[in-house]
């Protein structure tokens, strides 16, 4: 009888609906190396039991309409951010930088690219308009009882979608679109913070800080254009005139901020960011066998890898053959990820890639070295594996990460203008042969991994906490919503100088009261 009571009673659990613990999110996310990093997370999520849905451009360059772990929509647009755009723009930009002078680089980067700025964010712009415009498209999302959404706020189309569904905004965050997540977000004293694009480190010197507060401003001017010219009208016609995008950008719940303080400078910060650098990391998987084979070549000397990640897959021809002629001359093996035609110069030391798989290579215990562009994805990498990296920054923030590195003795940083082959050669073998940069890389590999908990269980624990608890705001400062004037306390400094000059005229026109009828008094006793 027990046995039949315990055996109906198994059966009843199994029938009945059982309660989902999961989330459902959307996610904006943006394309790129972005993306790359976006994809670990909603895996993540997708594992954990959530329904993930994402916003997608038809002619979206990464991100693919059919997947395992997340469903799509799909808006319809004429263009896209796509390979085609980034790459024109990476190879102006390297053929700029590789006769330019340090002033004339510096002022094409933040000056003359301004229309080139604009003319990307109008291109996101016409995906975020094509989308709330589809009626049904916006009615099925509505019905869909989304939970939050998820975006990286360098596009602007998660922050309007967010507040157009009226719902909780949770930030995979490292850029804003004109400039580092902090500086909208966080005190940030420009006395020894870097703006991206100077180069510098926490420590500044008179004219570094000069320069530093100068591209403050021009950064300023970039976004105030960007947001006029494309997403305040956005604003403005969907979401009604009274909403202020800027605004709109620092309300959301959490910022998941793509960043450690083992790599970054220290810094104020908020109670609503939250760390996750080197969340895509993992310990090494096994190789494919074609590339172990190739590895186990090497012998004591080891193995180069070289990357120059999403943006930049082929080089001019020249530059190619300086690369190749100096990894000819190296004992070492070396692993290039290049798509570009085969160098003339090419070693029998040098394995050409489409593809590989970076993370467990960086893993190896036969890997020496890393040569980088100074992406936030490899070099993270590095960190984690404690490999020591040799920097060629090309565009966007990249010069400013390998600054960090080298500020911290892990890296050599060329730049792009001073290439030739026994240059490179020669900090190759500086990196391969000082044992304090691998030392020190291995220091920064210990503290990135001595964590109370991983950086992507982090993650997601404030995903999920956003999404039991119907957003975060309790961790916004009123800063968020206070005017620049009171934030900075101008109005209460006007009013004190106010009522000091006041008192001090006061005193002023007493003294001299005074001082005249004395005066009058002295002039009768005479």
């Amino acid at each position: 009888m027990r046995v039949i009571i315990c055996c109906g009673a198994i059966l009843l659990l199994v029938l009945i609906p059982r309660a989902c613990q999961g989330g459902n999110i959307l996610v904006f996310p943006s394309e790129g190396s972005h993306w790359i990093n976006m994809d670990i997370l909603l895996q993540a999520l997708h594992s954990k039991g959530h329904n993930v849905t994402i916003v997608r451009s038809s002619k979206s360059w990464y991100i693919k309409e059919k997947s395992p772990y997340y469903n799509t929509y799909t808006v319809q647009v004429e263009r896209s951010v796509d390979q085609k755009l980034i790459t024109e723009i990476v190879s102006k930009v390297v053929e700029f930088e590789r006769g330019a002078l340090p002033l004339t680089s510096f002022l094409h980067m933040t000056l003359g690219m301004i229309g080139t700025f604009v003319d990307f964010h109008a291109t996101v712009g016409e995906f975020v308009s094509a989308m709330l415009d589809d009626k049904d498209l916006m009615k099925n999302m509505k019905d869909s009882r989304f939970d939050v959404v998820l975006a990286d706020p360098c596009w602007g189309g998660g922050i309007i979608l967010a507040k157009y569904l009226n719902l909780p905004l949770v930030y995979n965050v490292r850029w804003v679109i004109a400039g580092e997540g902090h500086l909208d977000i966080a005190p940030s004293p420009l006395s020894y913070i870097p703006i991206t694009g100077t180069g510098s480190t926490d420590k500044m010197t008179f004219f570094q800080r000069v320069k530093n507060i100068g591209l403050h401003l021009i950064n300023l001017a970039q976004n105030q254009l960007v947001t006029k010219v494309v997403y305040q009208k956005m604003c403005d016609k969907y979401l009604g005139p009274h909403n202020d995008f800027n605004q709109l950008v620092l309300d959301a719940d959490i910022w998941l901020m793509r960043m450690d303080f083992v790599f970054e400078f220290p810094r104020p910060t908020m109670p609503n960011v939250v760390y996750m650098g080197g969340f895509q990391c993992k310990p090494a998987k096994p190789l494919p066998e074609h590339l172990e084979e190739f590895v186990q070549s090497s012998g004591e000397h080891g193995v180069i890898l070289m990357s120059l990640g999403t943006f930049v897959s082929e080089l001019p021809a020249d530059m190619a053959n300086v690369i190749a002629a100096a990894f000819a001359k190296l004992p070492q093996k070396v692993i290039w990820r290049y798509t570009g035609d085969r160098p003339a110069t090419l070693g029998n030391n040098t394995l050409i890639v489409d593809w590989l798989p970076q993370n467990d290579l960086l893993g190896h215990p036969k890997i020496k070295l890393f040569v980088s562009h100074g992406g936030t994805n490899g070099i993270y990498e590095a960190i984690y594996h404690g490999v020591p990296i040799v920097g060629i920054p090309f565009v966007f923030d990249q010069a400013d990460n390998l600054s960090r590195l080298r500020a911290k003795g892990v890296a050599k940083v060329l730049d792009v203008s001073e290439l030739d082959t026994e240059t490179f050669q020669n900090v190759i073998q500086e990196v391969l042969k000082e044992p304090s940069y691998r030392m020190n890389m291995q220091r920064l590999s210990r503290l990135h991994r001595d964590q109370p908990m991983k950086p992507l269980d982090r993650a997601l624990f404030w995903i999920e906490f956003v999404m039991r608890n119907k957003g975060a705001a309790h961790l916004k400062a009123e800063a968020y919503r206070m005017p620049w004037y009171s934030y900075h306390s101008v109005d209460v400094v006007l009013f004190l100088l106010t009522i000091a000059f006041l008192v001090l005229s006061f005193f002023a026109v007493l003294v001299w009261s005074c001082f005249r009828l004395c005066l009058k008094r002295k002039v009768k006793s005479d």
